[in-house]
């Protein structure tokens, strides 16, 4: 199967500031997207792909797709030569070469570009060692004393040293939140080497609501069924008023389309996180105009004001969340007040901004 190729050519009036951008405009910009997941599969580096494939065309740059799922029934190792191949292929008649994540796809796709010579530039949207010492790897601490700690385990040591040297590789890293830049100076990576660039939300113009029962106060959560996610939490807490007509949803392994109705309908969405490299579903939620409680955590503090557009609990605090499920049950009209003013406050998270911003970063690379 062939990458995929969106060849669409649109001219832009940007401000690039030189002759090389100028032409990069003129001639039509051509870069190359490393994913490790795309529609139909689920997951934030697939949303952001397809967006980037939908929406960069109009701004004057051609995108071929490489995905990583094309060869992921391959054996280990070899499947990561023959992506390696994949994207070389690809980079050869391209300008930039971007991968959506620091390992999978980053390692091949930063090799390729090298043997290329061309440009390359890796998106991170968290930190791949700690997740995957967190689920495989016995690791318990949290992610900011993780990147400030020397780790035991051998695999997770390799893990974050693959990491570090593919983002030590670009030329420049994309990051979704200031708390990721935090975590990648941690690594030892330059601060002129980071830009920041807020993920654009794209919501369909009519999200269908879910079914739901008369009187019922409906909770609803959403993301992969990860032990950081604090699902466990939600569902206790609404189990103990099961018999006031509590209940809760949580939105893993959804269609996007159906995960956005679930939050729509929801009474309350909650994000029991205790990490997000960049709360996608929050703020879908947000945008939705739908009632929001989140952990009291940097990534959650930027974007929630304490009781005016939503309600910051602490960290594992199960008491905490109960009490603000209660204060919206008790309280709807107060909660419909600060998910309207939320929902005001959405605009930098808007798709054209972030479209708007990516491909004038882009342009500034050639």
């Amino acid at each position: 199967m062939n990458p995929v190729r969106n060849r669409t050519r649109t001219d832009t009036g940007g401000h690039l500031g030189n002759t090389a951008h100028a032409s990069a405009i003129s001639n039509g910009m051509k870069i190359v997207i490393a994913t490790p997941l795309y529609p139909p599969e689920i997951g934030g580096p697939a949303t952001y792909a397809k967006l980037l494939i939908e929406g960069l065309p109009a701004k004057g740059i051609e995108i071929e797709l490489v995905k990583f799922s094309e060869v992921r029934h391959l054996p280990k190792i070899i499947r990561h030569y023959a992506y390696y191949r994949r994207v070389l292929k690809a980079a050869r008649h391209a300008d930039v070469v971007l991968a959506l994540d620091p390992v999978s796809v980053g390692l091949p796709a930063m090799c390729a570009a090298k043997k290329a010579r061309k440009p390359f530039v890796v998106k991170i949207v968290g930190d791949y060692a700690w997740e995957q010492g967190v689920q495989r790897f016995g690791v318990m601490q949290n992610l900011d004393v993780f990147v400030k700690t020397k780790q035991k385990n051998f695999f997770v040591r390799v893990l974050q040293k693959v990491q570090a040297l593919v983002v030590s590789a670009a030329k420049y890293v994309i990051v979704p939140s200031p708390y990721l830049k935090d975590i990648i100076l941690e690594w030892g990576i330059p601060e002129e080497k980071i830009r920041i660039i807020y993920n654009g939300i794209g919501l369909p113009p009519d999200v269908e609501t879910q079914p739901k029962k008369e009187g019922e106060f409906l909770v609803v959560s959403a993301g992969r069924e990860v032990p950081w996610k604090g699902f466990d939490a939600i569902r206790r807490v609404v189990e103990k008023h099961k018999h006031e007509s509590w209940s809760v949803h949580i939105a893993s392994g959804l269609p996007r389309a159906e995960a956005l109705g679930w939050m729509k309908t929801a009474d309350v969405f909650v994000l029991n996180s205790s990490y997000e490299g960049f709360p996608h579903a929050l703020i879908e939620a947000m945008t939705l105009g739908t009632p929001v409680v989140a952990t009291d955590a940097k990534f959650h503090r930027a974007l929630l004001e304490h009781g005016k557009t939503g309600i910051l609990i602490p960290i594992g605090d199960d008491s905490a969340l109960e009490r603000a499920l209660l204060e919206i049950r008790n309280n709807p009209d107060a909660a419909s007040e600060r998910a309207l003013a939320a929902q005001k406050r959405m605009d930098d998270f808007s798709l054209p901004r972030m479209l708007e911003s990516t491909a004038y970063f882009l342009k500034q690379i050639v």
